[in-house]
């Protein structure tokens, strides 16, 4: 299983039906305030990887970014962890989830 596809699943394998952008956003505010550690994942893609109970450590996301697309140099920059969270959100939001 691709490393999107595991965080797609984290989040809709209780789930017998497509969730909705804001069902979807509902569903990780609810996972968020039940974690202990107070993760931001709206921001940080090293938060959601966590928040779904994902690896989130450099090779993981450098995996990620390559299954993605990304071009840039994968050395876990700023832009490089931004790049990768729009993109799984995009993902998530655009039907990714089902």
């Amino acid at each position: 299983m691709s490393i999107l596809g595991a965080i797609i699943n984290a989040i809709t394998g209780a789930f017998s039906n497509t969730l909705t952008p804001m069902e979807l956003e509902a569903e990780l505010d609810k996972r968020a305030k039940l974690n202990p550690e107070k993760l931001d994942w709206r921001n940080s893609i090293v938060d959601l990887m966590k928040l779904t109970n994902q690896d989130s450590s450099l090779s993981v996301r450098q995996e990620l970014a390559k299954e993605l697309g990304y071009t840039g140099a994968l050395d876990g920059s700023a832009e490089m962890n931004i790049w990768l969270h729009v993109q799984v959100m995009k993902r998530l939001r655009e039907g990714g989830v089902t």
